[in-house]
């Protein structure tokens, strides 16, 4: 593998400190990928157009300066070179960084990389060592190939909407974009089992992710009933399928999630919420008996804890521990003392949007623990050092800037 001669941002402090990311990715699944090997190190250049940027720098509001607060979510520890890929001269420097790159992530739709001379055989016949990700909606082959793909369209041809919401409500998709964010992870687990095949073979390969690929994973026991019995899964709010009680119940103020997750936990649960008596009925002995008697029990249990707040109920559960805990709203969530203990939210700053909360990694290394050691990059903010260390002058610079091929 060819690689520039080293630089000054070029760090080897965190555990994947030395390696270069190249960053063609976009909007979430990609960037969220990246964002997870920059924490751990890396040194992610992330390549955006020249003339508006990763389309969710305008995905607002609400904004911090002008830059969306969406943007700003994934897009930490990287530096920024925004260039026209339809321009020669600037595909041309792509090109060349990518001939110095241990990764490059890419989340075209199939096709797109290889029109512009930066697939992954193009790319590997100059650098055998790359490891070359690319999401996408469908993945590299299959009947749907070509199709675009979006979060919402993979949460539902994979039935993970058809589980999610209540019994007798339609199918809703999640809170968050759970098809992106769990293709930027299975993204992140594959580029790091090849880099780790690398060191064996110093050859390096292409990790072919897909939305709807990465959802149907995450059906696992939903799926694994299914193949158990023919039945198909449905709908049941917060609570599940097989065990019971396990799910979110009203008080007299707020929601309680509980999670009596075996029979030794039920017994203590009942007897916490003064339901003794329920201890020794057979129709709630077990488990499965619990599961198929689930109508006849929570309305017992929602009388029940109907006479006390959430806040109360967590305590007294605590008390007997048994898992439950009040249904926060995401600001209550970030000021727990959990996360605050964890470290699970810290501020950077960032050039025009100033003091930027961010959330953290959660991965806890001891001897290498990810770092947010910058905010993300403003629109074409490392340009200029990115390609001088390519080796282009000032007056080349200058030229492709006022032609509007870089900002």
């Amino acid at each position: 593998m060819t690689h520039a001669a080293p630089c000054p941002w070029q760090s080897h402090e965190g555990a994947l400190g030395g390696l270069r990311v190249l960053d063609l990715s976009r909007i979430l699944s990609g960037p969220f990928c990246t964002m997870a090997l920059a924490d751990l190190g890396a040194d992610v250049i992330k390549i955006e157009n020249a003339r508006g940027g990763d389309d969710t720098r305008a995905w607002g509001p609400p904004f911090q300066g002008d830059t969306a607060a969406y943007f700003l979510s994934v897009n930490r520890n990287k530096r920024g070179l925004a260039v026209d890929l339809k321009d020669p001269e600037c595909l041309d420097v792509v090109r060349r960084l990518a001939r110095t790159a241990d990764v490059i992530v890419e989340n075209f739709r199939p096709g797109t990389a290889d029109r512009l001379g930066l697939g992954y055989e193009q790319v590997e016949a100059d650098n055998p060592g790359i490891v070359f990700a690319s999401i996408s909606g469908y993945g590299q082959t299959g009947p749907f190939r070509d199709e675009p793909g979006y979060d919402a369209i993979a949460q539902a041809l994979s039935g993970v909407m058809s589980v999610t919401g209540e019994p007798d409500g339609p199918p809703v998709r999640f809170g968050v974009s759970g098809a992106d964010l769990a293709a930027g992870m299975w993204t992140a687990i594959g580029v790091l089992a090849a880099l780790k095949e690398r060191e064996r073979t110093g050859k390096g390969q292409w990790v072919d992710v897909s939305l709807l690929d990465g959802q149907i994973s995450w059906l696992t026991y939903v799926a694994s009933g299914h193949f158990a019995t023919g039945a198909v899964p449905g709908r049941y709010g917060s609570a599940h399928p097989t065990i019971v009680p396990y799910q979110a119940f009203p008080t007299a103020e707020g929601h309680i999630m509980v999670a009596a997750g075996n029979d030794g936990l039920w017994q203590r649960f009942a007897i916490a919420i003064g339901l003794e008596h329920l201890v020794h009925d057979p129709r709630f002995a077990t488990n499965p008996d619990r599961v198929s008697n689930r109508d006849a029990l929570l309305p017992l249990i929602e009388e029940a804890l109907a006479q006390r707040s959430a806040e109360d109920w967590s305590k007294v559960l605590a008390e007997h521990a048994v898992p439950a805990a009040p249904i926060n709203t995401v600001d209550q969530a970030l000021a727990h003392p959990q996360v605050v203990a964890r470290e699970m939210v810290t501020t950077v700053e960032h050039p025009s949007a100033g003091r930027v909360r961010t959330v953290s990694s959660p991965i806890k290394l001891s001897g290498t623990p990810p770092r947010v050691r910058t905010a993300p990059p403003t629109h074409g903010q490392h340009t200029g050092e990115i390609l001088a260390s390519l080796g282009l002058d000032e007056d080349r610079i200058g030229a492709l800037r006022e032609r509007g091929a870089i900002r």
